[in-house]
């Protein structure tokens, strides 16, 4: 029988690397969208070590083609010559409809593409964009105000 492993759902075969807890309190996701990454051979291996960071990364759409921005994937210590660069932009895929959709959106609306999140799903790279927009402080104070409450309830729920 086959250990798991911890952080993998044997059912989806999906194994989360990163989260961008940040963008769930910074925005309001309107809608989510799953794209490939363009990467090389030491940007996958530190991935998959966990080195990467999320909090800033955000996603353009440039002559019909998206592109991740900020997003530092550290190096991958056995790598010797042929090593990345930990910010550069990386080319995202997606599909021709979609790209034409968040182009429209992100054009006549306050909206902004946000990189929420990188998994492996069985064996490919993903990463999970979202359409947001930014929150007003009060919004995410009424936010917090919500979350506080709904876990009084359920803690007082499992006491009774």
């Amino acid at each position: 029988m086959a250990k798991k492993q911890k952080g993998v759902s044997t059912k989806s075969g999906i194994t989360r690397i990163s989260k961008n807890r940040k963008a769930y309190h910074e925005y309001e996701v309107l809608s989510t969208y799953e794209a490939g990454m363009v990467l090389t051979g030491t940007e996958v291996k530190a991935l998959r070590a966990g080195k990467v960071n999320l909090s800033d990364g955000f996603v353009r759409i440039e002559r019909g083609e998206a592109f991740l921005y900020n997003v530092h994937i550290g190096q991958y210590e056995n790598s010797a010559v042929y090593a990345h660069s930990p910010e550069r932009v990386r080319k995202l895929l997606l599909k021709k409809k979609e790209l034409l959709y968040l182009f429209q959106q992100t054009n006549k609306q306050p909206l902004t593409l946000v990189a929420l999140e990188i998994y492996i799903k069985k064996r490919w790279i993903k990463l999970k964009i979202g359409l947001c927009r930014g929150r007003k402080l009060y919004d995410k104070r009424q936010k917090i105000k919500e979350q506080e409450s709904t876990r009084k309830i359920a803690a007082l729920m499992k006491r009774g």
